[in-house]
């Protein structure tokens, strides 16, 4: 081996990473918490309107949920 070959310093051959947003970043604050709702909606549609055989109107009411909490959370 040359000499000249053993003198230079090793360079780190990865890649330097670009600091800022990545795409997985955007998606775990905007589309997961988006879905999540998605979800709860579909959720709740599913179990009252469907299943329920209930108005969907009347999910959106406050005393629906109330009388749920009270059924659940009876002593």
């Amino acid at each position: 081996m040359n000499r000249q070959e053993n003198d230079k310093p090793e360079v780190d051959k990865e890649p330097v990473r670009k600091r800022g947003i990545s795409k997985w970043t955007i998606i775990q604050w905007f589309l997961i918490p988006l879905l999540l709702v998605a979800a709860l909606a579909g959720g709740l549609v599913t179990g009252y309107v469907v299943l329920g055989k209930r108005e969907f109107s009347d999910v959106l009411l406050w005393s629906t949920w109330k009388h749920v909490y009270d059924l659940v959370f009876a002593p």
